[in-house]
Parts: structure tokens; sequence; C-alpha cells
């Protein structure tokens, strides 16, 4: 499991290193274009159920700790279907990766 920091004092959350790289890549590409939005996810009923989101600025700090050295192959389908979702008033949705597409 690996670790988004996000503000100061930082709020952690951890998130699984293959999903972590995937929201990394469209957090760093939405902030790069200075546009703020929402980030929402929710909890599993172990958890306690529920729902969480945050604010997503450039001026705020930000940092992606990976546990694993190795970095998982991307699913374009995937990083679509987030980019998608950054892009609307709702915010960054965190989602189950998509099954891949049979030619």
């Amino acid at each position: 499991m690996g670790k988004l920091l996000y503000g100061a004092p930082a709020t952690e959350l951890e998130i699984d290193d293959r999903l972590l790289a995937h929201l990394k890549l469209v957090i760093v590409a939405k902030l790069r274009r200075n546009e703020g939005f929402m980030l929402l996810w929710e909890h599993s009923p172990a958890e306690g159920s529920g729902r969480e989101s945050l604010w997503m600025h450039p001026s705020i700090p930000l940092q992606f700790h990976f546990l694993g050295s190795k970095r998982p192959a991307l699913n374009t389908e995937w990083l679509d279907v987030l980019m998608a979702s950054a892009n609307t008033a709702d915010g960054l949705r965190i989602t189950p990766e998509p099954a891949p597409q049979r030619p």
C-alpha cells in the first residue's frame, strides 16, 4: 500500500500502489494546468462506510509515496475514465479498474 500525503499538516491516504500510479498521472496533469478539483472516494464497510473528499489545488503540498519499487503497468482505459471524471463538476472519483477490452 502506498500513500498520498496532501496538505500541511498532511492528510494521509493509504492507496494501493497500482491505483496510486494511475491517480498520480491524472492529478499531476490537472495541477500542471493550474486546475483545482475535488478528489472523492468511498470508504469500505470495514472502515465504517461513508464518503470523503479533498480539494486538490496546485498551491497545496502533495506527495506520492509508493511502497513497491517497480512501476505498475498502466491501464489507459482506466486513465481515461479517471481523467474524464476529474474534468466534471463532481471531481475525480476513485473507481475500480475496468476490465480490459477484448479485441
